[in-house]
């Protein structure tokens, strides 16, 4: 049964309501499920690819073949794993921090479990609480709570008998007793996130032009695998022969080399690798990563959205500045204002006053009005005697505790200081109500006279001024969306270095999107937000061509996190903002942002460096498939020989390249720059191979010399690729590239390794052949890099006019 009084519930009524789950326990539906994560893991056409090729081979028993196989397995582990930990990362985040919360049962008051609040438990609510359930209040001694985690707005609302308690906000001032009214999945809170919880991939275009391309490789391999296998069959004598004569497994061996050559093999590994090394760089940096490919992220924004509250200031509130009026009308006026910081159930906005004022001695008053939202000042008397502030005091709101007119100074100089941002009270005396006869009535003493006006601000990060200047400087737009008065945001805005004259009422904003759009182009600043508007201004921002991100700490910022393409979030914010977000700044520090551009830049440049390597490759084995198909050339690789010759070229050195520092500035367009060195290499390499075969051939060079020739071609051409790539050559990328030069020298002279490999020693006329053919493939490929230069030049000219943001 509900609880009638303030002894709260049974202890039968908390088993029955915890037994049929009317409980806080609440476990939001996961992310992702084990299922689909091993799906999206597992089930590509990377893998489907490699395990058809991996299977073809066990069957006829070439398992020597098949070493490819690692790295398929190696992908899928490490995509897994990370997703795994996302997964836990996610599903651990609740949105209530509070570890305990006090409740009175039986007549008596006790800590439990947040998880264990049940509906209509009796909560005791104080200073410095999360409010764990939504709540009906039953009790109020001034209760005062921030609601700025759910709906932005930073002032303190008062909270009277009947009013409703939001879970998730904070109680500042007062104290007070509630009724839980909907726990779990029900509060406002977990309903309020449940949106924002659903999983969705961080917007990635290393990802995306990979996935891309194996899309287009694809719908390649089946017609250009049965035209390889079809060659490989007639070079084994037809079909009907090579079937009855056993020749047909060479003839499919071949084709799996053909294959597997045509998959960048190593290029989504060596991506994921990058993804999570540079994410442990950044998470010793306290900038935790909640998906891999965010790391790339930052470096692609164009466009910051912030919150103000929690995200460009602390969250907290600071005394400012004294303002003088009247004092020769009123003497004390100081121990007044220490008296009010002093008290321990002051609110937010009073206790600050103890920063600058410090009581002389223990000050009681004979009355006292408690400050509440509907009154909008408070009251406190004082008798004559040991140095006491004789009279009767008053704290409030300028508007509120003078009638216009009626103190034409003092409304002049607060009216001035609130435009600038500041919030203001007035600090008033009469000699009047010494007696607390004014606490009787809970009304303005008349006679009052306005002593003082005190200034209050929004405390800032420190960081936050040197950050913003640095993302102007790389061409990176600001807004501001907060649920706060426009003006004062505006205030702050221009406290961190912002050119914000004014701020847009939110309210105002039109329903029309192209409106819409007008209306963020021209405007910097944003008061007033509700959290679906900042959702939608981020949608609308994305659809004007930016690329978003987003940060805040708050519930109400969640729906516009999970929307943006990198979401931020920080530590000290609401946990369901932290579960949507792709990165985390762990320590709030906003000068970690820099940091994250830098190493989201030192991923994209080293990708797109590495990617070339690898899709030459994919390049000239597609050329190898066309040429060798329509020739009916046995083709001139084993898949083992492949292997080694791509792991000591290509992947290994790209492991390496790929983790090098490199402060290469972001520029979009990386699977065009990428092709446009690949594609002529390829051509190159698969011109180069085709005629060390044809000519091998017309020699009279068997299989096994034919193809010690041109892997001996591939290896050379391919090292000079690497070179070419890595330029400009340092200690690191020179030792790189020695050492696996050192280990192609070893393949060939270890005879264990070389015997397995099926390789031979070449006559005279194979190493004239492979010399000859190297020099021309090296120097053509130096061609081919000298116009991907200036191509490249050009197209960092023309993308250096494109549209640049406003800031």
């Amino acid at each position: 049964m509900v609880a009638t009084t303030l002894d709260g519930l049974s202890e039968s009524a908390v088993v029955e309501r915890l037994a049929d789950g009317r409980s806080n326990a609440f476990v939001p539906a996961s992310s992702r499920s084990i299922g689909s994560i091993l799906r999206a893991n597992l089930l590509t056409r990377f893998n489907a690819i490699i395990v058809v090729c991996f299977a073809v081979l066990m069957v006829i028993g070439r398992w020597q073949d098949a070493l490819f196989g690692f790295t398929a397995v190696a992908n899928a582990i490490i995509g897994s794993a990370q997703e795994f930990r996302a997964k836990r990362s996610l599903d651990r985040l609740a949105l209530v921090n509070a570890p305990r919360v006090r409740v009175v049962r039986g007549g008596t008051t006790q800590e439990v479990a947040v998880e264990s609040v049940v509906l209509d438990d009796v909560l005791v609510l104080r200073t410095g609480d999360q409010i764990a359930a939504d709540a009906l209040v039953l009790e109020s001694t001034g209760l005062q709570v921030d609601e700025s985690m759910l709906t932005g707005e930073s002032r303190a609302v008062e909270k009277t008998v009947d009013a409703q308690l939001l879970s998730g906000s904070i109680v500042v001032g007062g104290s007070g007793i509630a009724s839980a009214t909907r726990v779990g999945a029900d509060s406002f809170s977990n309903r309020f996130a449940q949106e924002a919880r659903k999983f969705s991939l961080v917007s990635s275009e290393l990802r995306t032009s990979i996935n891309r391309l194996l899309r287009w490789i694809s719908w390649l391999i089946l017609p250009l695998a049965a035209l390889i296998l079809n060659s490989q069959m007639f070079v084994a004598g037809g079909w009907a022969v090579a079937v009855s004569s056993g020749h047909w497994v060479q003839a499919a061996v071949g084709t799996v080399a053909a294959v597997v050559a045509m998959v960048p093999l190593g290029l989504v590994l060596i991506t994921s690798i990058t993804f999570a090394v540079g994410a442990v760089r950044l998470a010793r940096a306290q900038v935790l990563m909640q998906e891999l490919a965010a790391v790339e992220g930052l470096a692609r924004v164009d466009l910051i959205c912030l919150d103000k509250t929690g995200t460009l200031t602390l969250g907290d509130i600071v005394f400012d500045e004294t303002y003088p009026l009247a004092l020769d009308a009123a003497t004390g006026w100081q121990q007044v204002l220490a008296w009010y910081g002093a008290q321990p159930d002051a609110n937010a906005t009073a206790s600050c006053l103890a920063e600058r004022y410090h009581p002389e001695s223990e000050l009681v008053p004979t009355g006292t009005i408690p400050f509440t939202s509907a009154l909008k000042w408070s009251a406190v008397s004082f008798a004559e005697g040991r140095g006491s502030p004789e009279g009767s005091w008053v704290l409030g709101a300028p508007e509120v505790v003078f009638r216009p007119g009626a103190a034409p100074e003092m409304t002049a100089k607060a009216e001035e200081l609130a435009r600038s941002g500041l919030r203001t009270l007035v600090l008033a005396h009469t000699p009047a109500g010494a007696d607390g006869s004014l606490a009787d009535d809970a009304v303005l003493a008349s006679g009052l006279t306005a002593v003082a006006v005190l200034t209050f601000r929004e405390r800032v990060r420190p960081d936050a001024r040197a950050t913003l200047a640095y993302f102007r400087r790389q061409g990176v737009a600001v807004r501001i969306l907060s649920g706060d008065n426009p003006e004062t945001v505006a205030a702050i805005a221009r406290e961190v270095g912002l050119d914000a004259p004014s701020g847009y009422d939110a309210r105002e904003l039109p329903e029309d999107d192209v409106q819409l759009t007008s209306v963020l182009e021209q405007n910097l600043v944003f008061g007033r937000v509700t959290p679906e508007q900042k959702k939608r201004m981020v949608i609308a921002l994305k659809s004007m061509g930016y690329t978003v991100a987003m940060t805040g700490d708050g519930v109400n910022d969640a729906l516009a996190i999970k929307e943006a393409d990198v979401g931020i979030a920080m530590n000290s914010g609401a946990a369901a903002t932290k579960a949507v977000a792709r990165m985390i700044l762990l320590d709030g520090q906003f000068s970690r942002l820099p940091g994250v551009v830098a190493e989201g830049r030192q991923v994209i440049a080293n990708v797109e460096r590495v990617s070339m390597l690898f899709l030459t490759k994919t390049v000239y084995a597609i050329g190898l498939a066309i040429v060798f198909g329509v020739l009916v050339l046995e083709f001139p690789f084993l898949p083992r020989q492949l292997s080694v010759t791509d792991g000591l070229t290509i992947g290994l050195p790209a492991f390496f390249l790929a983790l090098l520092p490199n402060a290469s500035r972001y520029e979009p367009g990386f699977l065009r720059r990428s092709l446009s060195f690949a594609v002529p290499a390829g051509v190159v390499v698969t011109t180069a191979l085709s005629i060390s075969a044809r000519v091998a051939l017309a020699e009279g060079i068997g299989p096994q010399e034919l193809r010690t020739t041109t892997t001996l071609v591939l290896t050379l051409v391919g090292i000079w690729v690497l070179v070419v790539l890595s330029r400009p050559l340092t200690a690191v990328k020179t030792a790189v590239i020695g050492l696996m030069m050192i280990g192609l020298i070893t393949v060939y002279a270890i005879p264990v390794v070389r015997d397995f490999l099926q390789f031979v020693d070449v006559g005279v006329a194979a190493a004239q052949l492979v010399l000859v053919t190297s020099v021309g493939s090296v120097l053509a490929i130096e061609v081919v890099r000298f116009v991907h230069r200036r191509v490249l030049k050009r197209l960092g000219a023309q993308s250096s006019v494109r549209f640049v943001p406003s800031t």
